[in-house]
């Protein structure tokens, strides 16, 4: 009882001292004050009753995803599943589902999607038998470009975007550490991330402070992100793997962190709307800060076939690509060059002159961080969250890592948790990469890859030093994420400890897509390094082969799934109604959650569900 008292003690301390440094900071003069890991600034935000409602996203927001009145019938759960649900169930057109209709439905679609007849459904089955009931389209567009994640033309790329959300800038105010910037540019942004918090405060946020007034800026920086973390209990994955990219001589983003708070004139008054980390955007201050100059390109390319070559004209390339500065003829072309010569250029050719076009040592190392994260929601997976800079002198790409709230094995729509932590050093994507396919195979590349791995694995890569990482982030962490919620700073000091908790929450983008959100143990970041240690050592050594993301059993065709949207519902059935884990639903296993799914969403207890009660029982339940 007296230790446990001492603890507190000291905890009740730490806090007393942190929240004085909340109360005497600083604004920075610098980047390098600005963007320091143990930084908690506080922010601000201050806007108009009209400028806060203009902020919310086109074709987004609950109307969105619920289909509602004036909202597009898209992408969100309760767009698709509740009205379809009805059309398939409704046997006598009552406009309603008895368990009877409710019970028959189920065995319909049981008996269609168990093609080979086995009595099991896998992965596979419900990718394929969800995409055929409800009429989905996961396949790529022309020329190998992925319509799923890519915006219009002239818009920006994700998932959101892709599915009719745009985010506009709206003026605002911005209170930084007590120095004031007035009629800055802010508006909503992220993708998954985006809709899973939709329902929410707490969105991920862009700021630039120069857009409507001329070279505003703080500690020279124009632009500030502010991430939401809303898919990480423990609020380091992103900072702590931008490190690691950087101590691993890869130019990546810095990172603090950042209590924001919100005025809004009759709906908030300083209210505090969460804890973010404040990441660096990748512009030409950064290429500047990084490279030694702003004339070279770069680019946030979003694509599962990157360097595919897609004809002469720039056009066809410009959205996959996705430019993030003005680019010259010569730097258009030296992209659609290097996209010939990988879809055509013979092997020994490939090998002899791929050092022209890519930094090999750079790519190497951006590469063994990426794969030792094990992080699949990137060029591994559907090939986006990175970026790309083209030199203005070498004239070589060198890649830049972003995006990396899933890192340290976290995501979950591929594959289980066991095969993310031996996730195979040697073939590590997902599905055919005709480029990564290709560059592993040079000798000069493999070289250099392999060297890096051995070089790291007694380095930057020993799991003590990440164990030491995240008690230093969890005592400046703590404070502020106890003004969350109570819940939340349990769930905080539960992944701290090395224990782990469900992913996401029921309820929202996360509860309904397996792959972001509930339904599904999270190991956090202590316990998988050690494992992903030893798998890599282990692999180094010749002892293990790894696990190898191939098509087939688990989420999608081979344990690690697809990405379009029947993958996203494949993953919500499978976690809902596995109960045994087994990575396969039986009938009775199917039949029985259909069962427990009437019980829940029959909330007046009539026997019959109403399009209203099945929107409301998809939205909580997935």
């Amino acid at each position: 009882m007296r230790k446990r008292s001492s603890v507190v003690l000291v905890f009740a301390a730490s806090l007393l001292a942190i929240g004085s440094t909340f109360a005497s900071e600083a604004a920075p003069q610098r980047p390098s004050e600005l963007f320091t890991a143990t930084n908690v600034w506080t922010v601000h935000l201050k806007l108009t009753a009209e400028q806060w409602e203009a902020m919310e996203p086109k074709g987004g927001g609950e109307r969105f995803f619920n289909g509602g009145p004036g909202g597009r019938r898209g992408f969100g759960p309760t767009a698709m599943l509740a009205p379809q649900i009805l059309r398939e169930g409704d046997r006598n057109d009552d406009g309603k589902l008895s368990k009877a209709e409710f019970t028959a439905m189920a065995e319909k679609w049981f008996a269609a999607w168990d093609q080979d007849k086995s009595g099991k459904l896998t992965g596979e089955n419900l990718r394929a038998g969800l995409a055929a009931t409800f009429g989905l389209n996961d396949g790529l567009g022309a020329g190998g470009r992925p319509s799923r994640l890519q915006g219009p033309e002239g818009k920006r790329n994700g998932l959101a975007s892709a599915n009719g959300i745009e985010f506009e800038y709206v003026h605002a105010d911005l209170e930084f550490a007590g120095r004031l910037f007035q009629n800055v540019a802010v508006r909503y942004k992220g993708n998954g991330t985006y809709m899973q918090s939709r329902n929410s405060l707490k969105r991920s946020l862009k700021v630039e402070l120069n857009k409507y007034i001329a070279g505003q800026k703080l500690a020279g920086i124009s632009k500030l992100n502010f991430h939401s973390n809303v898919t990480d209990p423990s609020w380091m994955n992103e900072v702590l793997s931008h490190r690691l990219f950087r101590d691993a001589g890869v130019p990546a983003p810095r990172t603090a962190y950042a209590r924001v708070f919100l005025t809004v004139p009759g709906q908030y008054e300083k209210q505090f709307v969460g804890l973010y980390s404040l990441v660096e955007d990748v512009d030409s201050h950064f290429a500047q800060e990084n490279f030694g100059g702003k004339k070279g390109s770069i680019f946030k390319p979003v694509t599962p076939n990157l360097f595919g070559d897609l004809g002469n004209d720039w056009k066809n390339y410009r959205q996959t690509y996705d430019p993030k500065t003005n680019l010259t003829p010569e730097q258009q072309q030296r992209v659609i060059e290097f996209c010939k010569f990988v879809t055509k250029a013979d092997d020994a050719q490939f090998a002899t002159r791929l050092g022209e076009y890519v930094d090999l040592e750079e790519f190497a190392r951006f590469m063994v961080v990426t794969v030792w994260l094990s992080n699949l929601d990137s060029i591994l997976g559907a090939g986006q969250n990175y970026y790309m800079y083209l030199h203005p002198k070498t004239r070589r790409f060198e890649f830049l890592p972003w995006d990396l709230d899933h890192s340290f094995g976290q995501f979950g729509m591929n594959g289980s948790q066991e095969q993310r932590e031996n996730l195979s050093i040697h073939r590590p994507w997902r599905g055919e990469n005709r480029f990564l396919e290709r560059v592993f195979k040079v000798a000069a590349f493999k070289k250099l890859y392999l060297a890096r791995f051995d070089e790291f694995s007694s380095t930057i890569f020993k799991p003590d030093r990440f164990h030491q990482q995240v008690n230093e982030l969890a005592a400046v962490l703590r404070p502020a994420v106890s003004q969350e919620s109570g819940e939340k700073l349990e769930r905080f000091d539960r992944v701290v400890a090395g224990e782990s908790v469900e992913a996401g929450s029921r309820g929202g983008f996360g509860g309904a897509f397996g792959g972001f959100g509930g339904g599904r143990e999270l190991k956090p970041i202590k316990p998988f390094v050690r494992i992903r240690a030893l798998s890599v050592r282990d692999q180094l050594a010749g002892k293990s082969d790894g696990e190898t993301p191939q098509f087939g059993r688990g989420g999608g065709r081979g344990g690690f799934g697809g990405f379009g949207r029947g993958q996203f519902l494949a993953n919500a059935f499978m976690s809902a109604l596995d109960a045994n884990h087994d990575g396969e639903i039986t009938r009775k296993e199917f039949t029985q959650g259909f069962a427990r799914w009437f019980e829940a969403w029959d909330t007046n207890k009539d026997g019959l569900l109403t399009e209203e009660e099945l929107r409301a029982g998809v939205s909580r339940d997935f």
